[in-house]
């Protein structure tokens, strides 16, 4: 399959149609080409340093605190997650809070707490740049760059980190349609970063009673529209740590390449999102629940 990029509008495919070797042309009127299975179909495997997202690897779980607070905080999660069984280890040094007298972050004193435990535990890291001018810094930390649910249509940091190459994860935003959160992610293929991995965090809708809305239907829609492995953060979509393990093993059975866990060695005292956060006894809790279900569903791990 060859893709033509760039038009406009309407190409005429008659000279096209002609050419030796040329069994069919087909129009792609999507936004989103390039991560669309008519122009890729073989799905995309996205390896974040030896961590493998995509069909046929074992479903990923990411796991740590929402905000890296200390650095004895940082560790001591990093050594509970790894403990449990995560792949990587996430963690928030620059923080996009609803109101700004929220807590922040800790910004680049973070990012060296954040990579320092993920060195100690031997899990790539993963954390969210809110701007352009983080991106330099960030990729010298981390082995995978977020873009959060309020950046996902922040045009300008999108282009700018499919430049980096670095592979990303981009959340839905929060009221962003599927085609919406497609089109977001086509802006970082496009300036040829194919190493990206979507994840669905809940949107928002009239109900009141959780967090935001888990669309879990998104996770098989995906799959069927995209090349793109997909992930899912039942912690963010539910707000409710009594919530997430049911909508973690739910997620996985509609076909997830992963799972992003908040972790928090004591919730209580947590800065940012505690009510939502696993302790590590939890966490391993949940992780061997996971671990049955994924021998049920013939994953070998």
């Amino acid at each position: 399959a060859i893709g033509v990029l760039g038009n406009q509008g309407y190409v005429d495919d008659s000279s096209i149609r002609t050419l030796p070797g040329v069994r069919e042309t087909i129009h792609v009127s999507k936004p989103y080409k390039m991560v669309s299975k008519d122009f890729h179909p073989k799905p995309t495997i996205v390896d974040v340093s030896g961590v493998k997202f995509g069909d046929g690897e074992t479903p990923v779980v990411i796991a740590g605190p929402c905000s890296i607070e200390t650095e004895e905080q940082m560790m001591a999660a990093a050594e509970q997650v790894k403990a449990g069984g995560a792949k990587m280890l996430r963690g928030g040094a620059f923080k996009p809070r609803t109101g700004p007298h929220s807590f922040q972050g800790l910004g680049v004193e973070g990012l060296k707490y954040l990579q320092q435990a993920g060195k100690a535990s031997g899990l790539p890291v993963v954390t969210e740049v809110m701007r352009i001018e983080q991106l330099e810094v960030i990729c010298q930390h981390a082995d995978m760059l977020q873009v959060g649910a309020r950046n996902m249509q922040n045009f300008d940091l999108l282009k700018e980190v499919g430049k980096t190459g670095h592979p990303v994860l981009l959340k839905r935003g929060m009221s962003a349609t599927i085609e919406e959160f497609l089109a977001a992610a086509e802006y970082i293929v496009a300036e040829g970063n194919n190493n990206v991995v979507l994840c669905e965090r809940g949107i928002r809708t009239f109900e009141k009673t959780t967090r935001n809305t888990l669309d879990l239907s998104v996770v098989p829609l995906i799959s069927e529209m995209s090349h793109l492995p997909i992930i899912v953060d039942p912690s963010h979509a539910t707000g409710k740590r009594s919530l997430v393990t049911a909508m973690s093993k739910a997620a996985l059975v509609v076909g997830a390449h992963g799972l992003m866990i908040e972790v928090h060695p004591d919730p209580t005292k947590a800065l940012c999102d505690g009510a939502q956060s696993l302790t590590g006894d939890g966490f391993a809790e949940l992780m061997d629940d996971i671990c049955g279900l994924l021998s049920y569903l013939g994953y070998s791990e």
